[in-house]
């Protein structure tokens, strides 16, 4: 299996964009911060929502 460095990249830069509402959601879990966290990335979201399936289609 060869290591694909698109989905690294991908997946460093969405937690990088996240860091800050992820370090928020672990701290102190509220629906909440959690609505405001999706409506402020939700392209961030949708990419690791949909991580397994890049995965499975670019390392095929």
């Amino acid at each position: 299996m060869s290591i694909n460095y698109y989905l690294i990249l991908l997946f460093s830069l969405v937690l990088i964009d996240l860091s800050t509402e992820l370090r928020i959601l672990f701290d102190h879990f509220t629906f909440n911060s959690l609505y405001f966290a999706l409506s402020k990335h939700p392209l961030a979201f949708f990419i690791l929502i949909s991580y397994p399936y890049l995965y499975k289609k670019l390392n095929n």
